[in-house]
């Protein structure tokens, strides 16, 4: 098999990490399909989360490595790890047991692009905790 085809038809992992040693992970909620963030990895936490089973990312602005949840309690179990056709990006199939994001809501992507604006956010969830008595920060 070409080195292309075999990357993109092939069932060996090898996952594409870009110039700074990192690939895009996104967390998907297992059984809702909710897209509930969107992180980087590089080896060594792609590593941690296969042997661990919990979703661990780098930081890009504290350069250095973070277990999901270890502040907050919130982990995110990986139940299915699903790679593109590149192998350039990952989704993680998570379990999780409440809010994941840390202003307070279920996903990280609780605001929209209002219609007909370009400009202009809207709310489209509910925060589901208090994020005060989370972070003692």
């Amino acid at each position: 098999m070409a080195p292309k085809q075999s990357i993109e038809e092939g069932l060996e992992f090898t996952p594409k990490f870009d110039e700074n040693g990192l690939i895009p992970a996104i967390a998907q909620d297992v059984k809702s399909g909710e897209i509930l963030m969107a992180a980087f990895m590089n080896r060594q936490a792609l590593d941690l989360t296969i042997q661990t089973g919990y979703a661990t990312y780098f930081s890009r602005s504290r350069q250095q490595l973070w277990k999901k949840g270890e502040e907050s309690g919130h982990l995110q179990k990986v139940d299915q790890i699903l790679v593109d056709c590149d192998q350039d990006c990952i989704i993680l199939k998570v379990t999780v047991d409440a809010g994941q994001c840390h202003v307070g809501y279920q996903s990280c992507f609780y605001r929209a692009l209002k219609k007909g604006t370009y400009t202009e956010l809207e709310f489209i969830s509910e925060k589901v905790y208090d994020p005060k008595k989370i972070y003692k920060k």
